[in-house]
């Protein structure tokens, strides 16, 4: 049994791709080292519609392992595009606890700019619908992806989300706060040349601060260039107690809860 005093504090990591085939050679054991670290629960995010079987199925094999499901907006162009029907669907399950990720990729993607938008809404219907939070991967498309966001949230009523592995700039994450968003840090912000990153992290409330690895990318130092998982989330934690100048075990909680109240199917 684990002594409570030395048990490390309880994290959740909000967002990680735990199907992706880097996994599957140790999957099972990548679970058990996240518990190890102090890893309660773990989101895993099914980032294309035909996917969803097998990110349900990793789901639903293991305690305290939830799931999302939407069309990453990378995928657009090649994917079907995903129907409100579709999406409020898979909210019947009871580990479903999050529509997307969705959102505007410009960085690698802007030819399907349009489409992007499209899906975009498409999602934001279905959360609102489902009464689900929003999960939003935005990269080189601030203006756009503010835009929208508000649009949607003022003329078409609120709904919740979360800006994942947030990395954009300060009038996005304004926007987004303004909202009643949140914004989930990564590994990169960890990353030694993130201090403008950090600062708009800092500048937040610390109640809106998410963690997340985004596994099997973007893992923080000292594993940095090499495969993210669960349990790594234990080290941008770190850096997020020290930017906010509380304990690792204070933020732990904070960020948790911060989790509890945003995702609420998971809540402890």
């Amino acid at each position: 049994m684990t002594d409570p005093v030395t048990a490390p504090p309880a994290l959740v990591d909000s967002h990680c791709h735990l199907d992706f085939p880097d996994f599957d050679a140790d999957r099972d054991a990548i679970i058990a080292r996240a518990r190890a670290a102090g890893v309660t629960r773990m989101v895993t995010i099914c980032t294309k519609l035909r996917a969803e079987p097998q990110v349900r199925a990793i789901a639903e094999a293991h305690e305290g392992v939830f799931y999302a499901a939407g069309t990453h907006p990378m995928s657009v162009a090649s994917e079907p595009m995903a129907t409100v029907d579709q999406l409020t669907a898979l909210a019947a399950h009871p580990k479903f606890v999050g529509i997307g990720e969705s959102g505007l990729d410009y960085h690698y993607t802007a030819e399907s700019a349009a489409a992007q938008q499209t899906s975009l809404r498409v999602h934001i219907d279905a959360a609102r619908e489902a009464g689900l939070p929003l999960i939003i991967h935005a990269r080189d498309a601030d203006d756009d992806m503010a835009r929208i966001l508000t649009d949607e949230y003022r003329t078409g009523g609120a709904y919740a989300c979360v800006m994942h592995c947030f990395s954009s700039g300060p009038g996005l994450a304004r926007a987004a706060l303004d909202l009643g968003f949140y914004l989930s840090m990564s590994g990169i912000a960890a990353f030694p040349r993130s201090g403008d990153l950090r600062d708009i992290f800092a500048a937040a409330p610390v109640d809106r601060i998410l963690v997340e690895t985004d596994a099997p990318y973007l893992a923080p130092p000292p594993f940095r260039g090499r495969r993210n998982e669960p349990g790594h989330v234990i080290h941008t934690a770190a850096v997020g107690a020290e930017l906010f100048g509380i304990s690792d075990a204070e933020f732990a909680a904070r960020t948790s809860a911060n989790f509890d109240r945003l995702f609420t199917r998971a809540a402890a």
